[in-house]
């Protein structure tokens, strides 16, 4: 039986809008459930992504089964864990791959102990600051480097897309300097005589010349540019939540836990402290 074309043209009338109907509630992907499903924008639901080092010890390492481990990865793991997200993933990345990783969405997060300031802001957004420490030149023994005066004229190693690098060619105009991928390649360097001295974090520096029995010719403060964490522009979300848990881990003892295992002995930033550890020491 053939039904009379109003009806048939109401029956079509009725299918487009539920299908249209469908399409808004059921495969958006920017629709209400689905941010209930991923508040955060992560490249995959219920999982971390992160860029890291390898080599960036007592911040990012891996040890010797291979798993990353140090005071940035234990931070990081423990402010994720706050927001909801259980599984944290870290890949190894050369220091000038993580900040572009994360802007063009390959990774969630870079974590590395990575210094904010507005060249890098251009880039990637940051998370409150959680870190800030000193810049350090190691060198050996017999280089007669005794400071930072003593290295014009001398060939200086310095990662490339470092604070340190950045330090440097302001400030070390008549030093020549030699850029490497990590620490390890430049402090083969030191060993080997390719160059003269290595700018790194103090940290990282205090390791390196208890290993290999280096000198510490020189620590700059570097209390400008705290380490965040690195995320992409415009995740307003993640970035809040991320800012309320390092705030919260700080205020409860849980950064000054972790800073005292991996730094011991290292003086504490007042800032970072609990705000009753704080009142009691001003």
């Amino acid at each position: 039986m053939n039904l009379p074309s109003s009806l048939t043209r109401a029956a079509a009338a009725l299918i487009l809008i539920a299908s249209a109907a469908f399409t808004l509630t059921g495969c958006d992907e920017g629709s209400p459930d689905a941010d209930v499903d991923n508040p955060f924008g992560l490249i995959e639901p219920g999982q971390i992504r992160v860029a890291s080092l390898g080599d960036a010890k007592p911040y990012t390492f891996t040890d010797e089964s291979g798993h990353f481990t140090g005071f940035d990865v234990e931070f990081f793991t423990e402010v994720a864990n706050r927001i909801g997200v259980e599984k944290v993933v870290f890949v190894g990345q050369d220091f000038t791959g993580i900040l572009s990783g994360v802007a063009t969405g390959r990774f969630d997060v870079g974590v590395a102990a990575i210094g904010i300031t507005q060249e890098r802001q251009q880039t990637v957004d940051f998370s409150e600051g959680y870190l800030a420490g000193y810049l350090s030149v190691v060198t050996p023994r017999d280089s007669g480097i005794k400071g930072s005066s003593d290295l014009a004229d001398h060939r200086l190693g310095v990662v490339q897309g470092t604070l340190q690098e950045a330090y440097a060619v302001k400030h070390f105009t008549d030093t020549d300097l030699v850029r490497f991928p990590d620490n390890n390649s430049a402090i083969s360097a030191v060993n080997s005589g390719a160059v003269d001295a290595h700018f790194l974090d103090y940290e990282a520096a205090k390791d390196y010349t208890e290993r290999f029995n280096l000198s510490l010719a020189a620590n700059i403060p570097s209390f400008d540019a705290p380490a965040g964490f690195a995320i992409a522009k415009d995740k307003d979300n993640f970035k809040a939540a991320l800012d309320e848990a390092i705030l919260a881990a700080m205020e409860d003892g849980t950064w000054k836990r972790l800073y005292q295992q991996w730094f011991p002995g290292s003086p504490i930033p007042d800032q970072y402290l609990p705000s009753a550890e704080r009142n009691t020491q001003s």
